[in-house]
């Protein structure tokens, strides 16, 4: 998969993954469920999240690889309501978790709770 694919991907994994827990929260309101996911999924708390795990020194070798290579890719899309160095990371970010969804799931929830613990 290229990165970009992962990117595609890692976007639609991670938000069925932020419902999914913010339903299990029972949270029942669909304007709540709305506001809360838009909290996890926009760029800027993309951005937030991968740098903490990069910070914390959470990812192993192969990921930090991942997301460097995913920040640096050449994306074609200009950032909306972002600059563009947390645009790239919030990138990298979706890469990992397209990433970990191919070749490790259970890495991928931790990675998860790790997030939501944050």
């Amino acid at each position: 998969m290229s990165l970009q694919q992962l990117s595609f991907l890692g976007d639609a994994v991670f938000e069925v993954m932020v419902r999914e827990y913010l339903i299990e929260k029972n949270i029942v309101k669909i304007n709540d469920l709305h506001k809360f996911t838009l909290m996890f999924v926009a760029a800027k708390r993309q951005s937030y999240f991968v740098k903490e795990l990069i910070d914390k020194g959470f990812l192993n070798e192969d990921e930090l690889d991942i997301v460097r290579r995913g920040r640096n890719i050449k994306t074609h899309k200009s950032p909306k309501n972002c600059d563009y160095i947390t645009y790239k990371y919030a990138t990298a970010f979706e890469i990992l978790i397209g990433f970990l969804y191919k070749n490790d799931k259970k890495r991928l929830n931790e990675v998860f709770n790790f997030i939501v613990n944050l």
